[in-house]
């Protein structure tokens, strides 16, 4: 057996790895990611740079005692060992996949990973030496064989062995990745062999008629990875080069692009943080099947930015991350999943290049993002709270103090104080996904505060913002800014429901009317924000002798066809976004899953769909809404609304008894009513306690608008 030197004299030594039929022949597809192209080039130029390796050094010495541990790494991670045959008269060489067993010093034993035609290898080549993994190097190692035959090989280690080669790019193996490639038309399946952030390798297979000559090498072709639960990536990828094998392609395709646009173009963003200590990201790979431990540059509501180190880079841009975990230094982790959107040079950190990439956040649980979000503004004011543990008995004086509960409020409300208390407890000691509350808290004190609550399918209304006045504080304004930013950060959130906004407010409070009325007035397209006007009212149980309707008049249970009846009503006379936000589109009293959400939390809310009608033809909507007492003090969220459709054709006097033989359904001696439109209260001469405008807002269609009104707004107080 000679030494390495005489055995790596010639140049330029020619492997079989050149050869696509002879490479296979002898490396399964699990092994054939261990060694890149590069590497195989290396291995070639090995032998002038070893002969002379008294003037130059080409790697680390690798001790005996890390040798073996490395051997017994490669053993406990199922991965083979390559081990180098020449043929003693051509110039010609192979490297074979042998399978190492556990090693405890001196001899080391392998297993042959592939059997086939090792015995004409044996007999015909002469060993030289073998190549261990190690990372990104590999280690190269001059034993001596003890014993070779047909199932395997043994070894005498030496004392030491040496790095040679180096991967640019660490790549990894891939199972259970179903890859298609589409072009033209044409969809080539089959199965994603090795990735990396730069390249993927994929197998494929033709299907007669097919035949690989329909894929043009030269053009792009959109890939698509999946696997039996969901699709991770879909994009626009160069083929680099490609090798054919009877009904088999095998393609290394490079993604064209490193960013995407996963959202439309919005003039704002959120805002995002860098905490200190930075948290970390884990996910779990969903090509890889392995684990990734990412450092976290900025975060936010809505994304975060992660570096990690080229060589060994995994995010590949629009590739969806369905498992993925932010860790705090504090212990506190935060589930989510995410999409990939860019990745972009960040700066050299020891000889390394780091790669930015940015996630944007697809799915969260709403507690989380509570979380996340209460985190997030401390950092940006550390007076500011989102749905943290209140005092109550401080919150019952706040709302006192700034005269948000003033008397003639509280003389509606007093008689149900203990329900009232108990609903405000489960609400802000329980906070119950389906609720959301801001507070401005200076020294202890409570400042300001605004709370939202999911009250339809896909609609939250924002209410009880209430701030003390001093001019030394802008508490209103910052729990306005502190909600807003929330909104921006969490719309898009599946598990938000928040296609819609909503707020009541009446016209001649000043704040309410400058901010939201004045978003309407800015965006100036009622399909994306309306305003649409009710009186308020209460209305009691009338006596039994006048609680009867006029001949020809009757309620009945609201079906389809008027529901359909009341939206070309309120398309033709206003036409915003109120029946949407409210779910009194046609079939929307057989929605339930908000009513259900409230059961499971402890609270109640229930909603009854009547129809008023004279002779078959629809007069009137009422529905009735019951919740919680309390749940919004001026029980916008307890009453009864009303629709008129034919405001000629109704009077009071036929509407009143109505409405009192649906109060005597709820058990109540009265409620309130909120009425629309408000010319037929003036027609009649309804007396009302109130005027209340409903705002509604389309976040996904003109967030732009909102925040740049409300930053403007914000500026200025």
């Amino acid at each position: 057996m000679g030494t390495f030197e005489q055995n790596w004299k010639q140049t330029g030594m020619r492997t079989e790895w050149g050869d696509p039929e002879k490479t296979d022949r002898f490396f399964p597809p699990d092994m054939r990611t261990e060694v890149s192209t590069q590497e195989k080039s290396a291995l070639s130029r090995i032998a002038p740079e070893k002969a002379d390796r008294g003037k130059r050094q080409i790697g680390a010495t690798v001790h005996k005692f890390r040798l073996v541990n490395q051997i017994n790494a490669v053993h406990f991670k199922d991965r083979n060992l390559l081990v180098h045959f020449s043929h003693p008269q051509y110039d010609r060489a192979i490297l074979l996949n042998a399978k190492p067993q556990p090693c405890t010093g001196d001899f080391l034993d392998c297993l042959w990973a592939e059997t086939r035609g090792i015995g004409r290898i044996i007999n015909s080549y002469q060993f030289e030496n073998l190549f261990l993994p190690d990372g990104k190097k590999l280690i190269l190692v001059e034993p001596e064989v003890t014993r070779i035959d047909k199932a395997g090989i043994r070894f005498l280690l030496p004392e030491s062995g040496f790095e040679v080669g180096s991967r640019s790019l660490m790549r990894y193996s891939c199972t259970g990745i179903t890859a298609r490639m589409i072009q033209n038309s044409s969809i080539f399946s089959g199965s994603l062999v090795e990735f990396n952030a730069r390249f993927l390798k994929v197998e494929l297979r033709s299907v007669p008629p097919q035949t690989f000559e329909w894929i043009n090498p030269d053009s792009p072709v959109n890939l698509i990875l999946s696997d039996a639960n969901e699709t991770y990536y879909a994009g626009e990828c160069e083929i680099i080069r490609h090798t054919i094998d009877r009904g088999t392609g095998t393609y290394v395709l490079k993604p064209l692009s490193q960013e995407i646009q996963r959202f439309s173009h919005r003039e704002f963003r959120s805002c995002r943080y860098e905490l200190t200590p930075l948290p970390h990201i884990m996910i779990n790979h969903p090509f890889i099947k392995k684990q990734f431990d990412l450092k976290v540059l900025d975060l936010s509501g809505s994304g975060f930015s992660v570096a990690e180190d080229e060589n060994h880079a995994v995010l590949l841009p629009g590739m969806i991350l369905p498992d993925a975990v932010l860790r705090f230094a504090d212990g506190l982790t935060i589930k989510f999943r995410a999409q990939v959107v860019y990745r972009k040079p960040l700066v050299r950190e020891n000889d390394r290049q780091l790669i930015k990439c940015g996630l944007a956040l697809l799915d969260i649980a709403g507690q989380d993002h509570v979380r996340l979000c209460a985190l997030l503004h401390q950092a940006h004011d550390g007076q500011s709270y989102i749905c943290n543990t209140v005092d109550l008995d401080a919150l019952w004086d706040f709302f006192f103090d700034t005269g948000f509960i003033y008397p003639d409020k509280y003389v509606h409300i007093q008689k149900n104080k203990d329900r009232i208390k108990r609903t405000y407890e489960k609400l802000y000691t329980q906070h119950p996904h389906i609720a959301r509350h801001f507070i401005c808290q200076v020294n202890g004190r409570l400042m300001g505060h605004m709370a939202m609550i999911r009250f339809y399918e896909n609609t939250w209304l924002i209410h009880h913002h209430a701030a003390r006045k001093s001019a030394l504080n802008k508490a209103g304004l910052m729990v306005l800014d502190q909600a807003a930013r929330f909104i921006y950060d969490a719309y898009r959130l599946s598990a938000m429901h928040m296609n819609y906004l909503i707020c009541y407010y009446r016209p001649d409070n000043k704040f309410p009317s400058r901010v939201f009325g004045g978003v309407a007035r800015y965006i100036d397209n009622p399909r994306k924000c309306s305003l649409d006007t009710f009186v308020y009212f209460h209305c009691p149980v009338v006596s039994e002798s006048e609680s009867g309707l006029p001949e020809g008049w009757r309620l009945t249970e609201t079906r389809n066809e008027d529901l359909m009846e009341l939206k070309l009503f309120y398309e033709q006379s206003s036409g915003g976004l109120m029946l949407s936000a409210l779910d009194l589109k046609p079939d929307a009293r057989y929605r339930n899953g908000i009513s259900r959400e409230y059961r499971k939390l402890g609270f109640r809310r229930e909603r009854h769909f009547y129809s008023l009608k004279r002779n078959d033809t629809l007069k009137a909507v009422i529905i009735i809404t019951i919740s919680d007492i309390g749940l919004n003090l001026s029980d916008l969220t307890n009453c009864i609304t009303v629709f008129v459709l034919d405001p000629k054709n109704l009077s009071k006097e036929t509407l009143f008894p109505a409405l009192s033989l649906l109060i005597k359904k709820t058990g109540r001696k009265q409620m309130p009513v909120l009425l629309h439109p408000v010319s037929f209260a003036k027609d009649q001469s309804i007396s009302h306690d109130k005027v209340y405008h409903l705002w509604a807002l389309d976040p996904h269609g003109q967030s732009d608008k909102f925040f740049k009104y409300l930053n403007r707004l914000l500026r200025l107080g």
